[in-house]
C-alpha cells in the first residue's frame, strides 16, 4: 500500500514543472489543477485530523499549498484578458485565507469543518477560472482538457467527504456529495473514453483509471455501510492519490493535443 502511494505522488512530483503557462490549453489543465489541489489540501488536512497516513498526508498538504501557490502566479501572469485576471485576483484572496486554516497546528472538528467550508469557495473561483480559460480556446480539445482535468478534482472530493463523513462532519450531506461526485465521474469517464480525440495511449491510461477506480469505490462505499476504520481511511486516501495520477496524465496527454 505504501509503495502504491509512493508511486503515485512520484508521478504527481513533476506536476507544475514549467515556470510559466505555455498555452491555453496548459493554461486551462493548470488552471483545473487548482480546483484539485483546494480538495486535496483539505483531504491531507483530514487525514491528519484523524492520523491516517500522517507522514504521506503532510507531504500532501505542503506540496499542494505550495503548487497552488506557484500556479496561481503563473495564470494570473497569463490572464488574457480583465475579466479572467479579475477572477485570479479573487481566487488570490480567497485562497490566503484557506491556507490560513491549513497551517493551523489545530487538528480538531471544529476546524476540519472549516477547512470543508473554506476550500468551497476556492473551489467555485478556480472552477469559474478554469471555465474562462476554455472559452478563451474557443476549441473542443479546450473541453476535454477541462472535463480530463476535472476528473481529478472529483477523486480528491470524493476523499474528502469520506475522511469527512469518518470525522462525522455532516454525514448525511458529505455522502450525498460523494454520490454526486461519483455520477459526474462515471459520465466524464465515458465521455473522455469515447471522445473522436482520444488517442490510443488516453485510451490505454483510461483502462487504468477504470480498474483504479474500482478499488477506490470499493472503498468508499465502506463509509456509505457506516464502517470506517484508520485502515480503511488509508485504503481510500491511498488510492485517491492513485487515481489522481492517472488522471492527471490524462488531462496532460489531452492537453497536449494540438487540434
Amino acid at each position: 500500500m505504501k509503495r502504491r502511494l509512493f508511486i503515485a505522488s512520484s508521478a504527481l512530483a513533476a506536476v507544475g514543472a514549467h515556470a510559466q503557462v505555455a498555452d491555453l490549453n496548459d493554461a486551462i489543465n493548470k488552471a483545473g489543477r487548482q480546483r484539485m489541489l483546494s480538495q486535496r489540501a483539505s483531504k491531507a488536512y483530514l487525514a491528519l485530523a484523524q492520523k491516517v497516513e500522517t507522514r504521506s498526508a503532510q507531504q500532501v498538504l505542503d506540496k499542494s499549498i505550495a503548487l497552488f501557490e506557484r500556479q496561481l502566479t503563473e495564470l494570473k501572469a497569463f490572464a488574457p484578458s480583465p475579466a479572467i485576471r479579475g477572477t485570479y485576483d479573487a481566487l488570490d484572496g480567497a485562497w490566503s485565507e484557506f491556507k490560513r486554516e491549513l497551517t493551523r497546528p489545530a487538528l480538531g472538528k471544529e476546524e476540519a469543518a472549516r477547512i470543508v467550508k473554506l476550500d468551497a469557495a476556492v473551489l467555485a473561483l478556480a472552477n469559474q477560472g478554469t471555465t474562462q480559460y476554455e472559452t478563451a480556446s474557443g476549441k473542443p480539445v479546450g473541453r476535454l482538457v477541462n472535463i480530463a482535468g476535472r476528473q481529478r478534482m472529483l477523486s480528491q472530493r470524493m476523499a474528502k467527504f469520506y475522511l469527512a463523513g469518518a470525522m462525522q462532519i455532516d454525514t448525511t450531506g458529505s455522502a450525498a456529495e460523494i454520490a454526486k461526485a461519483r455520477a459526474e465521474f462515471l459520465a466524464a469517464l465515458e465521455t473522455l473514453r469515447n471522445a473522436p480525440e482520444a488517442t490510443a495511449q488516453i485510451r490505454q491510461e483510461l483502462v487504468l483509471a477504470d480498474a483504479q477506480w474500482m478499488f477506490f469505490n470499493r472503498g468508499l462505499q465502506r463509509l456509505e455501510g457506516a464502517a470506517t476504520s484508520p485502515a480503511l481511511m488509508s485504503d481510500v486516501f491511498v488510492a485517491s492519490e492513485n487515481l489522481l495520477a492517472i488522471m492527471d496524465r490524462v488531462t496532460g496527454l489531452y492537453s497536449d493535443l494540438k487540434t
